[in-house]
């Protein structure tokens, strides 16, 4: 509340006389898939650079020596989605982690060999996967769905007209206007004078 009260007063200083004043702000326009997109691109980042910095240590790990290039070149796919998913374009970000979700997931399994002594953490690996995937589709249709219009689907203002409080009680409200100080105060005098209510 402290808050939405010291927006309201900031937002004062540079208005005239006259104008309107914000009274509080709005809830925000962003949600849950919003603020996990945030936290999935931040993910990507950092995966990114792990990937792009210390292959050896991820493919050592695994049981994949020789895989460093590749490594890296996930990296900075993921990096790439890290910095959409950040963006207004946070749908492609979240899409495009979906389908490297898949690539990670089809190059781990090449590892789960008989002979690759690692495979215990292949296995690891494969369910951490399989869990952030899931997590990523999720997010992915559910700020598609929040951010996405649907095609051919056009909003309509026929029932707008620009007089908030009808066109009748807007007929003749010109008149009792003078100078252009009168101009300056017409929502005030517009509200009180007889005449707005004149056919």
């Amino acid at each position: 509340m402290t808050n939405i009260a010291s927006f309201a007063r900031l937002s004062h200083i540079t208005r005239s006389e006259g104008d309107p004043k914000v009274l509080q702000s709005g809830p925000s326009s962003s949600g849950v898939p919003d603020g996990l997109a945030k936290a999935l691109g931040w993910f990507s980042l950092g995966l990114g650079l792990t990937e792009l910095l210390a292959p050896q240590r991820i493919t050592r790990t695994l049981g994949m020596e020789g895989k460093e290039t590749l490594v890296r070149v996930y990296g900075a796919r993921e990096i790439a989605s890290g910095v959409l998913s950040l963006s207004v374009d946070k749908n492609l970000g979240l899409w495009s982690r979906v389908a490297g979700d898949g690539l990670d997931i089809a190059t781990v399994l090449t590892a789960l060999r008989s002979d690759n002594p690692k495979r215990g953490n292949v296995t690891i690996a494969l369910a951490v996967l399989l869990g952030v995937t899931a997590i990523d589709l999720i997010d992915a249709q559910a700020s598609t769905a929040r951010h996405s219009r649907a095609v051919g689907r056009k909003r309509s203002y026929r029932d707008r007209s620009g007089f908030p409080r009808g066109v009748q009680a807007s007929r003749g409200a010109a008149r009792d206007f003078k100078t252009p100080a009168d101009l300056r105060h017409a929502p005030t005098l517009a509200a009180v004078s007889p005449s707005t209510s004149a056919a």
